[in-house]
């Protein structure tokens, strides 16, 4: 049975190395939750699976060590607060706090609970000779994994402070970009649900009146349209249930074909097709990808790493699969631009920017600076998107509502026409 040699931290407060008999790795688990301790670090010491090497090579790095057995948390935390704390944290660090007594501080002013004992853990991990990065890393999907990278580079070079602001920058970039798309589809949005709302009340109370005042009338045979519009409105009406039950199944069967892997790649690759809609997607997708990379490459990481990070900072799962899958050729060899331009999802002006990058040895400055070309594009595209739309919706939604009202007038003239007669 393999033995595990474990740095625990004991219920008493004490640190201390015990070797642990355990099947797997689920087991060791099993066995230090049962003693009550929190584990450090883990290493493989002897074992039916252990090389003769493997006392003095360690089986996990210590960032994985926390992250397959300290509890994950599966919930980001709020973007806005986590920001917040990082820029307060900034100026701690500036006015030279050492990172715990910062975080004690910070403790005490934070309001929400989950995120207070998120950093109540890093920080009894901090004190306990975990490093920053690895205490952040330990909560999953808590933080971004983009954010305990930087910091890892940033200890390693000595310049934490540096590095979170340069992080700052690039989630605030982030977020005013989405703000931007947010604030362009408001309107239309509200156009259309108001006109969709419109429509349901005429087709759904008022139509079915007028069916009523027709046959009172006996107005005869009605005009197709009307007969169109009236059969639209009686089905609507007496299958209204099953009609919302359908809208329902579908939107959660929806739901979770696009949450599987090959959902979302299919569907993120769809959005890419759209007209007008999809060159703004891929734009905002390269965007992410190149100022995720220009900020690990500044903060000093690795161009490797760096780029399967990135990949992964990709909303669009269509670009970041791109991404990851010239991750290979790059640990390779092979030149960046080069792996990149192959995908076929870059654009020539990023892969431009990129070859120049490599050659100078200014990559940070020239994905930087494909990533604000893009930006100012996709707002100047958004714009222009939205002068476009709204007149189109409005002229088609006029279309279906002077549709619905000619339904309704056409057989009243000929009501009248008879009574007249």
């Amino acid at each position: 049975m393999p033995t595990y040699v474990c740095k625990l931290g004991l219920a008493d407060g004490a640190i201390a190395t015990r070797a642990i008999e355990a099947a797997d790795e689920g087991a060791l688990k099993a066995e230090i939750s049962r003693l009550g301790a929190r584990l450090f670090s883990v290493r493989l010491e002897s074992g039916p699976a252990a090389d003769p090497g493997a006392r003095r090579r360690p089986r996990f790095s210590l960032g994985q060590s926390l992250a397959a057995f300290l509890p994950r948390s599966r919930h980001p935390v709020k973007m806005g607060e986590f920001l917040v704390f990082n820029q307060e944290l900034v100026a701690l660090l500036k006015a030279g706090l050492p990172i715990v007594n910062g975080l004690d501080i910070l403790l005490e002013r934070q309001e929400n609970a989950r995120f207070k004992a998120i950093l109540k853990d890093v920080r009894d991990q901090l004190v306990s000779g975990v490093a920053l990065s690895d205490a952040f890393l330990a909560h999953g999907e808590a933080f971004p994994r983009l954010y305990s990278t930087s910091l890892k580079a940033g200890e390693r070079s000595g310049e934490v402070e540096k590095v979170l602001r340069r992080y700052l920058a690039y989630q605030k970039v982030l977020g005013a970009i989405r703000r931007k798309v947010t604030g362009a589809l408001v309107y239309p949005a509200v156009l259309i649900s108001l006109s969709i709302g419109l429509v349901a009340i005429l087709m759904t109370y008022v139509i079915p009146k007028f069916r009523e005042f027709f046959a009172g009338f006996e107005a005869g045979e009605l005009p197709f349209i009307t007969r169109m519009v009236i059969g639209t409105a009686d089905f609507l009406r007496a299958h209204i249930l099953l009609v919302l039950a359908a809208i329902v199944l579908c939107s959660v069967f929806f739901s979770r074909w696009k949450a599987s892997e090959a959902g979302r790649i299919s569907f993120d690759g769809l959005l890419l097709r759209i007209p007008l809609i999809g060159p703004i997607l891929r734009q905002f997708a390269l965007s992410q990808f190149s100022r995720s990379l220009a900020t690990l490459v500044g903060a000093g990481t690795p161009l490797v790493p760096a780029l399967d990070i990135a990949a992964n900072a990709v909303a669009n799962q269509r670009v970041s699969g791109a991404v990851a899958a010239v991750v290979p050729r790059v640990r390779e060899g092979a030149e960046l631009w080069r792996s990149l331009e192959s995908t076929g999802v870059f654009t020539s002006l990023a892969v431009e920017m990129i070859k120049v990058g490599e050659a100078t040895g200014a990559l940070e400055e020239m994905l930087t600076n494909t990533s604000d070309f893009y930006d100012e594009a996709i707002e100047a595209q958004l714009q222009r998107i939205v002068t476009l739309i709204e007149p189109i919706i409005l002229v088609v939604m006029g279309a279906v509502i002077a549709t619905l009202l000619l339904s309704i007038y056409l057989p009243m003239f000929t009501i009248l026409s008879n009574i007249k007669a």
